[in-house]
């Protein structure tokens, strides 16, 4: 499991593991992040870890984070709910991903 998670998100630019999906999540936290990266008009895949019991627990373990939702830019993960939100309100998310679009990795 840990290889696939490596390689979902080395795949793709922006990842966000979450309790449901973008249109239905199932927690607030999740629906929080959902919310700001639309509001960013950032595209993302999401990975609904209620599906799996072992995405949900080995994300965990794959990050060395203790919760849900995560996200990951580039694969590095930028972390849950909270420090998404921080990152938000003080347009920190906002220069990350205009500065992403501005970069050939992008």
């Amino acid at each position: 499991m840990q290889k696939a998670i490596a390689e979902d998100i080395a795949a793709h630019p922006v990842v966000l593991y979450m309790k449901g999906t973008p249109e239905a999540p199932m927690c607030g936290f999740s629906s929080v992040v959902c919310a700001i990266l639309k509001a960013l008009d950032v595209p993302f895949v999401s990975r609904n870890v209620l599906e799996d019991p072992l995405l949900r627990s080995e994300i965990k373990v794959f990050s060395n984070w203790p919760t849900v939702p995560q996200l990951y830019v580039d694969g590095t993960l930028i972390g849950g709910c909270d420090i998404v939100r921080d990152l938000y309100d003080k347009g920190e998310l906002k220069t990350l991903f205009a500065n992403r679009s501005a970069s050939p990795k992008a």
